[in-house]
């Protein structure tokens, strides 16, 4: 391939070195000179192609930290409920999709938010029963920590009165001890199990045009085996547009130690990622790990989802094996133990050992994750979602919570994604969620704790590099430099110049991987 040349536009490398360009020249996959347009066109030689950006404002590809793309692939054809308001207007819709539906087979899909309900009821199995009494639904709640069941999706998995709840897990059950039909942390897993789809390579395939649509170049996935395969069949079939470092499930762990699978290994298209543990549940389930009970629910401290002794010996074979290890942990205690486990085994050269999402610390720890090189991996969004839940769940607590401004300044490294299918996996309003702090209405007025605000460098440094350091991949990708890999997008906002107001509707024009075209606005 002929050299290329990326001309007329507004280029924000990342690079503290040359933060600003006109002109970028494409060798192979790789950045050959990034500069005015003399200097590249004088790099590039007499011959190579020009390309015309019409003077967009170019970013380095957006780098997703935190995603579920086979749950994201299959909840574009799902029934989808974040929206809905009250149990009865979920009820409408999960009849209506069912309509639409084969006999034999499951509903999935879900993504529902009962604490936004009017009234804020809890629903149940009977409810799902009067629209499905025969089709088996198994629905995940919006933080996908408690699945809503029917009667016909508990009988296929065998749990019923007699079933005992599991370690870190929860049957909810009535006054009689019958199951609701719902399902909280490790007691979804029977359910979970069942949710893969036979065509998860076309649901993929499909997927990535959205990813790459919205300036996402790379992500860092957090579902299942299933999801590796089919991504490694994309890969082997040349039909893989973006980059991939696959996270390996705890259950899986064993297995992947025993085939040899090390944290990195792979090619710039396809790597093995961290190990991903729970440590705890979510905010919006009450299920997250707290040192002190949330308010007007007395003794409720959230579920322990791996006990502590767990984690050391987890978080200590993964190691051993050179496999980077990501917990999820979203509670004060819950990242507390995490910290401590993560101490118990010292620091591993050559892993980035994280935790997903660390939204509520104790000030304290902040600098305990700083010295032991821990990478906070987080998501604006879940933020500007969370204010009303956090205000009244939390009330009273002493708490770093989404304290990105103190991370940074303790010397935490920061990495940004979305946690998609649980919010949209658009990193812009991500980018406008992390400066403000506010919600896309503007919400609360000066931002809600506007005191842990990022500037946007920050911010996009978090979503590019942050993330592309988390998976040590920084001398390959994550800024706009010679040599790095030649992943980048043209936007129609230039985030460093104009306002967050302008940055959340923000418009992608072109999506570049490797120098070539993957996705382009017609």
């Amino acid at each position: 391939m002929s050299i290329r040349v990326y001309r007329n536009a507004a280029i924000r490398t990342g690079d503290r070195a040359n933060p600003s360009a006109q002109a970028m020249a494409v060798d192979g996959e790789r950045l050959l000179a990034v500069g005015t347009e003399a200097e590249v066109r004088a790099a590039a030689g007499a011959g190579a192609e020009l390309v015309d950006l019409a003077g967009a404002a170019v970013l380095p590809g957006l780098y997703d930290a935190h995603i579920h793309t086979a749950q994201y692939a299959q909840s574009l054809d799902a029934v989808d409920l974040r929206d809905v308001r009250s149990l009865a207007e979920a009820l409408t819709r999960v009849a209506a999709h069912a309509a639409r539906l084969r006999p034999g087979g499951w509903l999935f899909g879900g993504r529902w938010d009962s604490n936004t309900w009017d009234p804020p009821v809890q629903p149940d199995r009977y409810a799902l029963d009067s629209v499905c009494p025969e089709l088996p639904v198994a629905l995940p709640s919006v933080d996908g920590h408690t699945v809503w069941a029917n009667s016909a999706a508990l009988r296929l998995v065998g749990i019923d009165a007699d079933t005992p709840d599991p370690v870190g897990g929860e049957i909810v059950r009535d006054e009689r001890g019958e199951p609701t039909g719902i399902l909280r942390e490790s007691a979804c897993r029977p359910l979970r199990d069942l949710m893969v789809s036979p065509d998860l390579r076309d649901q993929l395939r499909a997927a990535q045009e959205e990813l790459l649509a919205l300036g996402l170049t790379s992500v860092h996935d957090i579902d299942g085996e299933d999801c590796r395969a089919a991504y490694l069949e994309l890969r082997a079939a040349g039909e893989l547009k973006l980059r991939v470092h696959k996270a390996i499930p705890m259950s899986h762990l064993d297995a992947a130690i025993a085939e040899g699978r090390r944290t990195g290994q792979g090619d710039d298209w396809f790597r093995t990622g961290p190990v991903k543990i729970f440590s705890d549940g979510a905010l919006g389930s009450h299920t997250c790990h707290m040192s002190e009970p949330f308010a007007g629910e007395h003794g409720n401290v959230g579920i322990a989802v791996t006990p502590y002794e767990d984690l050391v010996k987890l978080f200590a074979r993964a190691a051993e094996a050179g496999i980077a290890v990501a917990t999820h942990a979203i509670g004060d205690q819950a990242n507390h133990l995490v910290i401590d486990a993560y101490q118990a085994i010292g620091r591993t050269p050559g892993l980035r050992h994280r935790i997903e999402h660390a939204q509520h610390l104790r000030a304290a720890d902040l600098p305990r994750m700083a010295r032991l090189g821990i990478v906070a991996s987080m998501q604006p969004v879940h933020c500007t979602s969370d204010i009303d839940l956090v205000d009244s769940l939390l009330a009273g607590h002493d708490l770093a919570s989404y304290a990105w401004r103190g991370m940074l300044d303790a010397g935490v490294p920061l990495a940004f994604g979305s946690d998609a299918p649980v919010e949209h996996p658009n990193p812009f309003p991500a980018l406008y969620a992390a400066v403000t702090r506010t919600r896309p209405d503007g919400t609360p007025a000066g931002g809600w704790q506007p005191e842990q605000r990022l500037s946007m460098a920050e911010a996009l440094a978090a979503h590019t590099l942050g993330a592309a350091r988390a998976a040590g991949e920084e001398e390959r990708k994550g800024v706009l430099a010679p040599g790095m890999l030649a992943d980048f997008i043209a936007v129609d906002t230039d985030p460093l110049r104009e306002s967050p107001e302008a940055v959340l509707r923000t418009r992608v024009l072109t999506t570049v991987v490797g120098g070539e075209i993957h996705w382009q606005r017609g």
